[in-house]
């Protein structure tokens, strides 16, 4: 038995032999590969952390911004509250009209504001505002008078015209 034991072992070592050679050989590949895949997983885990930080202060820096906006819009809300807006007296002060602009708006005395629409209704209804260039508009005989002698008139002349016929 002794033989039979020794004879065993001596299969079992020759068996192991060529196993450990051949299994070094795989080690050294399956230690290679864990061992690029340790490189590699410490390369994406030195990554992460710092994509975690760049997030991290980016989302701080993100934050800080919003905070001071918010700051900013809060008071700004509660002037708008505390103070209602008044018209200007100077434009709800009833003027009243020349006989050449009594002609176009009417004869009663009113606001600068209301005369301004009721010049741009008369314009508007009789379709005097040039096709070509919106901002002219072209007198009638009603609105030479006031535009005085002008066939053609800027709006933004127009204004300056008409107060010149307000009291």
């Amino acid at each position: 038995m002794a033989t039979a034991k020794k004879a065993a072992a001596k299969k079992s070592a020759a068996k192991k032999k060529p196993a450990a050679k051949k299994a070094p050989a795989k080690k050294a590949v399956a230690a290679k590969k864990p061992a690029a895949k340790k490189v590699a997983a410490k390369k994406v885990a030195a990554k992460k952390p710092a994509a975690k930080k760049t997030a991290a202060k980016k989302v701080v820096a993100k934050k800080a911004p919003a905070k001071k906006a918010v700051a900013k819009k809060a008071p700004a809300k509660k002037a708008k509250a505390k103070s209602t807006r008044k018209p200007n007296a100077a434009f709800m002060k009833p003027l009243t009209p020349s006989a050449a602009l009594a002609a176009v708006i009417g004869a009663s005395p009113m606001p600068r504001t209301d005369v301004t629409k009721k010049v741009w209704d008369y314009i508007k209804k009789h379709k005097l505002q040039d096709s070509v260039n919106k901002r002219n508009i072209n007198a009638d005989d009603k609105l030479k008078a006031v535009f005085n002698g002008k066939k053609t008139v800027s709006m933004f002349e127009m204004t300056k015209l008409i107060s010149g016929h307000l009291k």
